[in-house]
């Protein structure tokens, strides 16, 4: 049982070639409506486990979450996924929503959110927030690739102050820097920041870079406040 759900689930075989790895390996004859039944046995057997890693995720400091899109039947569902420094939850599911969100977090999660611009996540209104500085620097660096010399200066400003945030978070960690230092320097960032984005840009690709930056304000330094939180 155990073999036949790590090559279909964990290594991506059919039904059908799983039946044939197990006939051709070990002599074992197995139908595929028997290797679903046998993969349903498995499920109800790892429900108390699943059910577990839940609740360690829920209680854990810092929860990394993400979603990507999946089928299911053909039709579009989502794989949702929420890391912590020691585990990770799954769950594929028919939306991409708070409803959904919160079956795996709980409403009422009040941890670190490490997270990027989707804003199902400001909804988790007990946890604090921190946006994921390597979505916004990859973002830049794509409208870097593609702007013209006069739509650069935005992507290139906010690129240079996450990266300087991200300088000031490793001399902090290396206590390079004091307290009085540091918050010297994350207000300077901070102001930088809001100097930026106070700036009228008539191209559509920074206004909507501008705007998603002016949604996410309280969430991009948070890092530099909370000793041990990841910036990404």
């Amino acid at each position: 049982m155990a073999l036949a759900t790590e090559l279909n689930k964990g290594m991506g075989l059919s039904h059908g070639k799983t039946a044939a790895v197990l006939e051709t390996a070990f002599g074992l004859r197995v139908s595929r409506g028997g290797l679903a039944q046998t993969f349903q046995r498995v499920a109800r057997k790892s429900e108390p486990t699943y059910e577990k890693l839940i609740e360690q995720i829920r209680g854990s400091r810092s929860v990394t979450p993400d979603e990507a899109d999946w089928k299911v039947g053909g039709r579009l569902w989502w794989m949702w996924a929420f890391s912590s420094d020691k585990l990770t939850v799954y769950s594929i599911q028919p939306g991409r929503g708070y409803e959904q969100a919160s079956v795996i977090l709980g409403e009422d999660f009040d941890g670190f959110l490490v997270r990027d611009g989707w804003a199902v996540y400001w909804r988790f209104a007990q946890a604090m927030h921190q946006t994921c500085v390597a979505h916004l620097l990859r973002r830049c660096r794509e409208m870097l690739e593609v702007s013209r010399p006069g739509a650069a200066a935005l992507p290139g400003a906010v690129k240079q102050i996450l990266q300087a945030s991200v300088e000031l978070r490793d001399r902090r960690d290396r206590n390079q820097i004091g307290e009085r230092g540091l918050a010297i320097a994350r207000g300077r960032l901070e102001a930088r920041l809001d100097r930026v984005l106070n700036r009228h840009d008539r191209a559509p690709a920074n206004q909507r870079l501008a705007n998603h930056l002016r949604r996410e304000r309280d969430a991009m330094f948070t890092f530099l406040y909370c000793p041990g939180l990841d910036a990404t």
